[in-house]
């Protein structure tokens, strides 16, 4: 048998053996929870992700099953991995990563969360030791760091494919590893990843954009748990998935070009993750809408006055979300930069209801998107991708008929980014008090708010008291 690609061999040693030495990485861990669990929480306001969650058979009923957050589910690992991945990622409030491919890391959270709370129940009906939640948090940080480091420099959007393919690959790795797999179970377990059919971006996209991509990436993290599965039952593995002539994944699906890889795996992406604190806006337009928004009280009232509205930003968003003409549905609002920057500029705010259809309704929206035009800064799209500033920035100007202008509002770093982390972190606990709120009594969210922000104690805790607490 041929030796195994070394990307996958260089994934599971960081699995196996790398150790997180840094508080740093543990402590914004702890915050990537709470935020995601809150994201998960408020989005089972929404029917239409409600519905999608439950067991894939009606009464079906699973030893040792898993706890859905916020609901009675008691399912299975694979479904379970599906409900938690698609309660984060539903409303697209979650944590982010910007490169080449973006992303967003705690979508694995869904494959994390059901395999640690399945191993805990399993082990305590049969008096072993449950992991903790240290073993949580170890685990979060090395996915994020598989698929953001896999995201650098490697663009999958521009070969057609959802990001989504890495929060598979990252939640394979850590799961595998958690079901008790070896170096080279990890390794098999990989190369399966890598050889799945892989998600195509259409759905992320004008005319196709709709609620696929709120459940891709709980799609994802189900698989993986499964692909772990079946590997852990003694499934080998494909040695060259990626580099074998015409069959392997470089030549059918990446044009045939191999990875490249920009550093070494640690705990880098952790510690630079970027939150979504103040806005459920697709990333890229988050300092765009915190602009807007300073523009509102100059503009609220001069609507008819206004002549043109300019748009400065990076190569990435007018890619991703820089959007003309008619939208369909939620999913297709909250990706359109101009959709979102007009609700800040008429509203003064930007909310999840605001891309409902009653909200989309109001024909000042429109008028205000036909107003716009997109400029490229080439200096945004240059610091997006520099590794030591790592900018999302955005400017907004508004032009009016009399030949006045408001000033070009230019904001660089949104709230979330780590060099707004003291500015942040007190707004992203607000933001998950909210999310949590809106279904948990005062006294239960104020406990989950302070287990996650204590490192330590949450560290210490066993997944299954952790999970029971949710339930």
């Amino acid at each position: 048998m041929p030796d195994f690609d070394k990307v996958l061999v260089d994934i599971a040693d960081y699995v196996k053996d790398y150790e997180i030495d840094s508080d740093e990485a543990y402590q914004t861990a702890g915050h990537c929870l709470l935020d995601s669990l809150g994201c998960g929480i408020l989005a089972l306001q929404y029917p239409a992700c409600a519905q999608m969650l439950g067991p894939a058979v009606e009464g079906l009923s699973v030893p040792y099953g898993v706890r859905v957050p916020g609901t009675n589910y008691e399912l299975d690992p694979v479904k379970g991995a599906f409900d938690i991945g698609c309660m984060v990622r539903w409303l697209d409030y979650n944590d982010t990563w910007l490169a080449a491919e973006w992303g967003h890391p705690s979508d694995n959270l869904g494959a994390i969360l059901a395999v640690a709370d399945y191993l805990g129940r399993k082990n305590e009906a049969k008096k072993r030791k449950p992991p903790t939640m240290h073993d949580v948090l170890t685990a979060m940080i090395k996915a994020y760091e598989i698929q953001g480091v896999l995201a650098l420099e490697n663009s999958f959007n521009k070969v057609g494919l959802d990001h989504v393919v890495l929060v598979k690959v990252a939640s394979t790795a850590v799961v595998t590893k958690m079901l008790g797999g070896t170096r080279e179970q990890v390794i098999d377990a990989l190369s399966h990843a890598w050889a799945d059919g892989q998600s195509l971006r259409t759905y992320r996209h004008a005319p196709n954009a709709g609620p696929r991509k709120s459940w891709a990436a709980g799609d994802a993290t189900s698989r993986a748990v499964r692909l772990a599965q079946i590997v852990m039952s003694g499934e080998r593995g494909i040695p060259n998935v990626l580099s074998a002539p015409t069959w392997g994944f470089y030549d059918v699906l990446f044009g045939g070009n191999e990875f490249k890889l920009q550093r070494p795996y640690g705990s880098y992406v952790m510690e630079q993750i970027l939150f979504k604190i103040s806005y459920p806006a697709e990333f890229h337009a988050q300092t765009a809408v915190e602009a807007a928004i300073k523009l509102h009280q100059q503009v609220k009232d001069r609507l008819n006055e206004i002549d043109r509205i300019v748009l400065t930003t990076h190569e990435a968003a007018i890619l991703i979300i820089s959007k003309i003409g008619k939208l369909h549905n939620p999913a297709d609002r909250d990706h359109c930069l101009q959709y979102m920057v007009a609700v800040g500029l008429l509203k003064g705010n930007l909310t999840a209801d605001d891309y409902e259809d009653e909200a989309a309704a109001d024909p000042d929206i429109d008028f205000l998107r036909d107003k716009m035009g997109i400029v490229e800064e080439a200096r945004y799209s240059k610091d997006y991708h520099d590794p030591d500033k790592r900018s999302v920035a955005n400017a907004v100007q508004v032009f009016f008929k009399d030949g006045t202008a408001t000033d070009q509002v230019e904001i660089e770093y949104p709230l979330g980014h780590r060099r707004r982390r003291d500015e942040g972190l007190p707004l992203l606990i607000e933001k998950a008090r909210h999310n949590l709120g809106t279904h948990y009594k005062d006294a239960r969210t104020e406990q989950i708010i302070a287990t996650c922000q204590d490192i330590e104690v949450l560290k210490s805790m066993p997944v299954t008291s952790f999970m029971e607490s949710l339930a």
